[in-house]
């Protein structure tokens, strides 16, 4: 996995090299533009939101039941994974500390534009909380075509991606495409899913201070290896628009036919909206 410092990498190098052709990268100290590096960590979640709450498999959490057992101050219950917060709804007073989102990089980015903050598109920004050991349960495609770009702060995580390409080898499932099913792709029961043996998967840790930008349409999956926090956020511009498109088409059209006409002729309309943005020099 290819690593680069921030201050040797232009956003044109970025865009050619990374964007289009859809590389994956580690980007070390991307993040130091945030006013949350180097800030966010398990005592300083406690002194400020330590009584925020978050739902984790139906129990509810707050901030510092599930830090305290993240880092086994409490050995009662079991860890909760995934632990995360929204940050825009859940912990707002985050949103300037985490100025620009984008990093100088993820740009343009039609998510942050006002014409898909109103509804829902797929898009998340989520403060990641995981305890030792605690992962991913099969590896995954990002829903809607959205480029994922994951800024470690806190802990080492480890992450696992696959090849463009290597879709057959890793059985979506028929019901949802999105996600594998093979139930543990660290030790693949080749009898069952002999495919997988052509498969190249690609592992490697991102550390604190280190953002791992994941394209478009590549699988992939994680695991804390220790105590981790993470802020991930999404990314959508006219080079991934047109499976977004698809994508909010075939997801709404599970709920009848008006919603996806609705849904789409509006992403369509937003859409272009952003192109003319971009053509006037928005990032």
């Amino acid at each position: 996995m290819k690593r680069i410092h921030a201050s040797q990498l232009t956003y044109e190098e970025f865009y050619e090299e990374h964007w289009v052709p859809g590389v994956p990268l580690v980007l070390q100290d991307a993040t130091k533009v945030w006013g949350a590096y180097g800030k966010l960590t398990p005592d300083w979640l406690r002194q400020n939101f330590g009584d925020r709450k978050t739902m984790v498999g139906g129990v509810s959490y707050t901030m510092r039941e599930a830090l305290d057992l993240v880092e086994g101050k409490d050995t009662s219950r079991p860890i909760p994974y995934p632990c995360k917060y929204d940050v825009p709804t859940q912990l707002p007073e985050l949103l300037p500390m985490l100025s620009p989102l984008n990093l100088g990089y993820a740009c343009p980015n039609w998510l942050e534009r006002r014409w898909f903050k109103l509804g829902y598109w797929g898009s998340a920004t989520e403060l990641f909380i995981g305890g030792t050991g605690g992962k991913f349960p099969y590896a995954h495609l990002d829903y809607y075509h959205l480029s994922a770009w994951i800024n470690q702060l806190y802990g080492n995580k480890e992450f696992t991606v696959w090849p463009r390409g290597q879709e057959q080898y890793l059985y979506p499932d028929p019901k949802d495409y999105w996600k594998s099913t093979i139930p543990d792709v660290e030790n693949v029961d080749l009898s069952k899913f002999p495919l997988y043996r052509h498969a190249t998967p690609i592992t490697f840790i991102v550390g604190a201070g280190e953002t791992l930008y994941i394209p478009v349409g590549l699988w992939h999956t994680t695991k804390s290896l220790e105590p981790t926090m993470s802020i991930a956020f999404d990314l959508l511009n006219r080079q991934n628009f047109g499976p977004f498109l698809k994508d909010v088409w075939g997801f709404r059209r599970r709920s009848g036919l008006a919603q996806a006409v609705a849904y789409s002729s509006y992403a369509l309309m937003a859409g272009a909206l952003c192109r003319v943005g971009d053509a006037l020099g928005r990032r």
